[in-house]
């Protein structure tokens, strides 16, 4: 019972870290799915759930706040960004994971009004794969 506990308490850890990763705000989920997997390495498929559906609803947070934004002008420079996003669409979301540039990913599909959908599914795709060669590296 204490195991079984103790191992919930974990999956929530990694479903709070990987939740908190992929907003703007800075963290590590990856070394939590570490420590989860070495601890209790028969959660694999449970923990691999727990930290898409985090990091994935983190990045929808990123998206809802660049769909809040204003559609205002954007600077020439930006602007190459913002074309490049348009172009490729959500598919592009499939490296949302990715430090630095994912939250920019995220933050400009919402604000172009990319498909919310989409864009769930794309990021979640990114990002599971992300984490089960994470997992597999430590199993």
């Amino acid at each position: 019972m204490t195991d079984f506990f103790t191992s919930d308490i974990s999956l929530w850890g990694l479903f709070i870290s990987s939740f908190l990763a992929a907003t703007l705000l800075p963290g590590g989920s990856e070394a939590v799915l570490f420590g989860v997997l070495k601890a209790y390495p028969e959660t694999l498929r449970t923990a691999l759930f727990v930290a898409t559906l985090g990091n994935t609803l983190g990045g929808m947070v990123t998206f809802g706040m660049g769909w809040l934004l204003p559609q205002t002008h954007v600077q020439t420079q930006q602007l190459k960004h913002v074309e490049k996003m348009r172009h490729y669409g959500t598919p592009a979301l499939m490296l949302a994971w990715v430090p630095l540039i994912g939250d920019a990913l995220c933050l400009v599909a919402g604000w172009l009004r990319l498909n919310p959908l989409q864009a769930a599914l794309f990021m979640a795709i990114g990002k599971c794969a992300r984490y089960a060669v994470l997992a597999l590296a430590v199993t």
